[in-house]
């Protein structure tokens, strides 16, 4: 079983939890970090997280586990893509929905 951790550098001073992806198989995704999740189906979650919004694509998606106090997210399915939509960008460009939808 293939397991890939993207994560922070431990002991950032502006952020208040750390952020780490854990992807296993492609077929579980566990995300530490997570403030809020914006907008979730069977083919897109969108959440805000301490390193900026995450938006994560694939098939027959479904959040296995929700910890809003820890800032946990646990999401099942095929995995296709993750990215980080940068905040700094936004105003530059078309704006969120715009890099959302590019």
């Amino acid at each position: 079983m293939d397991q890939y951790e993207f994560g922070a550098p431990m002991g950032r001073a502006n952020e208040s939890k750390d952020h780490d992806v854990t992807l296993v198989g492609r077929k579980q995704l566990d995300i530490t970090g997570v403030k809020q999740v914006e907008s979730f189906d069977n083919e897109e979650f969108l959440m805000e997280t301490n390193m900026g919004f995450l938006s994560v694509r694939g098939q027959n998606l479904h959040m296995k586990n929700l910890n809003v106090e820890q800032g946990f997210v646990s999401i099942e399915g095929k995995i296709h893509d993750m990215i980080y939509l940068d905040q700094n960008q936004q105003g530059k460009s078309k704006g969120f929905l715009g890099k959302l939808f590019k």
